[in-house]
């Protein structure tokens, strides 16, 4: 079909956008075109090496150390704790269509699983900005932190790594804070707010589970033990991320097995000490 474009060269073009209307509908678009079966999954180019992925000039990315502490009962700090989320979002749209782009030996359902989940970051992202702005805000207007692609960065090289930490580990983090963000936004009587975090925590249980899937995998394919093979990446690389509490019932949901959470109570009382 003269239609049909290929999957790695029109996901990257998505990935590298910096308008953010031009990202937002484009990547809804690349979803509905691969449901369509308009791309094609050969590779004919390699993928560029990992470098900045395309954002709008707008929120200014900072250090985390310089992101300002607000209190949440101020309008401001209220607007800046959604931003945090929004930002968040955005984030996981360009990590989920970089797991596209760069990876190219994946099985069909792979690709599935990821342009799903990058739609489906997409809508959490809009649905989180149209609350920022019935609160007077937008998203860019207050800065954020660039800690979730400079992941992505580190693990561009291997897949495997890929799928172990950032679903797995930073992904599973909003599992763990999602439900304690609800219920202080409840405090301050922001009602308005919790049908958006409950579908993003939703959606978000089956994001780290196709990690989990995914990484399993790979490991089967590479006759590695995935819970020995998860415990020592951590450690090697992602030990100063583990911070409780854990949100089990999404968590086991995920997949995580009871030696991985043993693993995971274990090494955040290593990071206590």
């Amino acid at each position: 079909m003269a239609s049909e474009k290929n999957l790695f060269e029109e996901t990257g073009r998505v990935l590298d956008l910096c308008s953010l209307d031009e990202k937002l509908e484009a990547t809804e678009q690349l979803y509905k075109r691969w449901q369509q079966g308009m791309l094609l999954q050969d590779s004919i180019t390699l993928p560029k090496a990992i470098g900045q992925a395309g954002h709008p000039e707008k929120p200014q990315l900072v250090p985390p150390r310089k992101l300002k502490r607000r209190r949440l009962g101020t309008p401001m700090g209220h607007a800046s704790m959604l931003h945090a989320i929004a930002h968040i979002e955005f984030n996981a749209i360009n990590l989920a269509l970089d797991a596209v782009y760069r990876f190219r030996e994946m099985p069909t359902e792979y690709y599935d699983d990821w342009l799903r989940i990058a739609d489906e970051e997409r809508y959490h992202f809009q649905l989180v900005q149209g609350r920022l702005k019935q609160l007077g805000y937008d998203y860019g207007d207050f800065p954020a932190h660039n800690g979730l692609w400079e992941t992505a960065q580190q693990t561009a090289d291997d897949v495997l790594l890929r799928m172990g930490l950032v679903p797995r580990i930073l992904e599973a983090r909003g599992l763990d804070v999602n439900p304690g963000i609800m219920e202080k936004l409840r405090e301050i009587g922001d009602e308005e707010s919790q049908p958006i975090l409950e579908v993003i925590l939703r959606d978000e249980v089956g994001h780290v589970k196709a990690g989990t899937v995914w990484f399993r995998y790979l490991c089967e394919q590479r006759g590695l033990d995935s819970e020995e093979t998860f415990e020592s990446l951590v450690r090697e690389k992602m030990s100063y991320a583990i911070r409780g509490p854990f949100y089990e019932p999404g968590r086991v949901e995920a997949g995580f097995s009871d030696r991985e959470m043993a693993f995971l109570q274990q090494l955040e009382q290593e990071n206590r000490a």
